[in-house]
């Protein structure tokens, strides 16, 4: 199994906070590697928030051949950050040329343009991107998005953060999320280590989905360009939650009806159930098999944790206004916030989606039984 860890704070945290707590659930996690995700950004990112932001890792001759890309399309470096790393690297790490956090002002003639092509665009040269590295194994793009950075990285989770030096003081984020990895379903690959992210939307997640194939034709016969790649069984669970926050014009409510459904006979006499079931019927195919806890980030900073039916993964919510952490494991919400009232703390069910918005003021839960708010 893997270990998650994510948090929500009004004061901006080290990546290294989110990597301690894995650490307290070593026993859980394999050390096969971590990946890192981070939004709501501090430090010289704060005053670039509408900027997007290159993350990935890069050969000498992949980040010439990168600069070469970008001046082509217009783009000119506004902030980079580097990570300089010892000439060797610790045992079961690789050695890598660059790991690259950039951000980009945007081409002039991209000022005319509206908010979704940008998304759009931003989407599509990250997918270029990728695939001119997979070409020649000379770049690894994890994100290209504004108020974003992404790391990932082979190995023990505690040994790669320091290898990486993340405690930096100008490297912190008000959300973070953090994966130990332990690869059990692939071959060892930085594109199969979670979290996930397109469009501002990222998850993780510890199960197996042994729907995912299924998932993933769907998905790929939509005619969305993002919906490729599949090097892991859990990145459908973030494309999923894209495919209903901006393809069915829904929100973090209707995701657990979508990926678990009631049962037919619970939506009879369900106060949304008319919907549902034909929400059930359409996105048939989108149903999960777990088991899978999914822990997730929403474009606006609000954090979530859905069950699937089986509820066979550990996962809980806890903390105080102004800092909430969502963890697979008690142990790991002890030692980050050990001075809470612990007479809330959540753990999710079958039926519950926990969240906290952006206000970071409480949890939130909603329940498949309750009525489902539709848009008009």
């Amino acid at each position: 199994m893997c270990r998650l860890f994510a948090l929500t704070s009004e004061e901006p945290q080290s990546p290294m906070l989110a990597i301690e707590a894995l650490d307290v659930m070593r026993e859980g996690q394999d050390g096969s590697g971590v990946g890192i995700f981070m939004t709501d950004l501090a430090g010289p990112f704060e005053e670039l928030k509408n900027q997007p932001i290159l993350s990935g890792i890069f050969s000498t001759a992949g980040l010439r051949k990168l600069d070469t890309f970008m001046m082509e399309l217009g783009f000119m470096t506004k902030y980079k950050t580097s990570i300089k790393v010892p000439k060797d690297p610790p045992t079961g790490v690789p050695k890598r040329d660059i790991y690259l956090i950039r951000a980009y002002e945007y081409p002039e003639e991209w000022e005319e343009l509206s908010e979704s092509e940008i998304r759009d665009r931003l989407l599509l040269i990250r997918l270029q991107l990728r695939q001119m590295g997979e070409e020649t194994g000379d770049m690894i793009v994890f994100s290209f998005w504004p108020d974003v950075i992404m790391i990932k990285e082979i190995g023990d989770p505690l040994t790669v953060g320091e290898y990486l030096g993340l405690d930096r003081k100008d490297f912190k984020a008000r959300v973070i999320l953090a994966q130990g990895r332990q690869n059990t379903n692939y071959a060892i690959n930085l594109y199969a280590c979670h979290p996930f992210f397109i469009q501002g939307v990222a998850t993780m997640t510890n199960g197996e989905n042994t729907a995912f194939v299924p998932i993933k034709e769907f998905l790929m016969s939509r005619g969305f360009p993002g919906y490729i790649g599949y090097q892991s069984d859990s990145e459908v669970f973030t494309h999923i939650l894209h495919y209903t926050l901006f393809k069915l014009g829904l929100d973090i409510k209707a995701y657990k009806h979508i990926i678990t459904p009631l049962q037919d006979q619970d939506l009879e006499n369900h106060p949304s159930g008319y919907f549902l079931k034909r929400l059930k019927h359409s996105c048939r195919r989108l149903i999960i098999d777990g088991p899978n806890v999914v822990i997730g980030c929403l474009p606006d900073n609000t954090l979530f944790m859905v069950q699937d039916r089986k509820k066979l993964r550990p996962g809980v919510v806890g903390g105080k206004p102004g800092f909430y952490v969502f963890s697979s494991e008690m142990c790991a919400l002890d030692a980050i916030i050990p001075d809470r009232d612990k007479s809330k703390d959540f753990q999710p069910m079958y039926i519950d989606t926990a969240f906290v918005g952006p206000d970071r003021q409480e949890v939130n839960i909603c329940r498949q039984t309750e009525p489902l708010h539709l848009p008009h």
